[in-house]
């Protein structure tokens, strides 16, 4: 608690031409979405190249071993064809990667990896000890194979390095009223909470903290919370957002309940409180967000966030 936070790296902008890395770190995707996702980038200007092991399938639900993806993921960043890192999806199993990261050798090739879920703890773990912003938005075999499963906007910002906003327009609304700044951090909620006693705990102090699941029971969500809040991850956060949250409901209850649940669960916290951004586990067009650099929420009426750019 309390350690300085890295300086943030300033990374090149990336635009269509660029070549892309496709990597499988944790679970294997269905091949006729990652035939989707590869055109669908394809279509955008970007030359997609999967890893030699991105298309493994097995052992179990994994996509090819420990050491495979491992490989893989730290090749992507050594590849000086490639201008970006892209998984195909989450899943689980990333974990299984986090002691091995290469972090020399990214520090020496750094680039935006785009991921989310499960890979919440490796784009945390090079945030915290490199300064590599993480690009919590869309990846191949999980939205880009969608006709709408990505937002252009805040994508094409996040790559360009330029200062954005986002709002009412993108799901999100107030659950507390208030204003916060802070560094924008945060991912999956579940794997934020596993990640607590290891040696890759989250630096969530000082943040603007931005949590998400998918098909979590509200008392689950409430769990997780209160997990945190017992291990000191929201002292010193200035505001808290949370995702779509999509399916996160119990058969038979009120639409209120998760609402209800995420206040219960943050008795205490004074900062204000907004949910419903779609970035992560979205239903449709999924946000970019930049964690890493400075951002403002202004939860009210019309609540909105804005996101500082990686070059002011």
């Amino acid at each position: 608690m309390g350690a300085q936070r890295k300086p943030l790296m300033k990374l090149a902008a990336v635009a269509p031409g660029a070549g892309i890395s496709v990597i499988a770190a944790a679970s294997f995707a269905r091949p006729e979405r990652i035939e989707r996702g590869l055109a669908a980038v394809t279509a955008l200007g970007f030359k997609p190249r999967p890893g030699p092991n991105a298309l493994a399938r097995g052992p179990i639900y994994f996509a090819g071993t420990p050491e495979q993806r491992l490989a893989d993921l730290n090749a992507a960043f050594e590849d000086q064809s490639t201008g970006m890192v892209m998984c195909l999806r989450g899943g689980y199993g990333s974990n299984y990667l986090l002691e091995g990261l290469d972090t020399a050798k990214i520090a020496q090739h750094p680039k935006p990896l785009f991921a989310y879920s499960d890979l919440t703890g490796i784009q945390l773990r090079l945030l915290d000890e490199l300064g590599l912003p993480a690009f919590h938005g869309p990846m191949l075999a999980a939205d880009f194979y969608l006709e709408d499963g990505v937002h252009a906007e805040s994508f094409n910002a996040a790559l360009a390095g330029e200062a954005y906003c986002v709002g009412q327009n993108e799901g999100l609304r107030t659950l507390r009223a208030g204003t916060a700044r802070g560094v924008l951090y945060g991912g999956c909620l579940s794997i934020l909470a596993a990640l607590v006693g290891t040696a890759w705990e989250p630096h969530t102090e000082g943040t603007l903290l931005l949590v998400e699941d998918v098909g979590t029971k509200p008392y689950q969500i409430d769990r997780l919370l209160w997990q945190l809040r017992k291990a000191g991850k929201f002292d010193g956060v200035t505001g808290i957002i949370f995702g779509e949250m999509l399916d996160c409901v119990s058969p038979g209850a009120s639409p209120e309940l998760l609402d209800e649940a995420i206040m219960n669960a943050l008795d205490g916290f004074e900062g204000p409180i907004a949910i419903g951004l779609r970035s992560g586990h979205v239903s449709r067009q999924n946000v970019t967000l930049t964690f890493g650099v400075e951002a403002e929420l202004t939860a009210g009426a019309k609540p909105q966030l804005k996101i500082q750019g990686l070059r002011g």
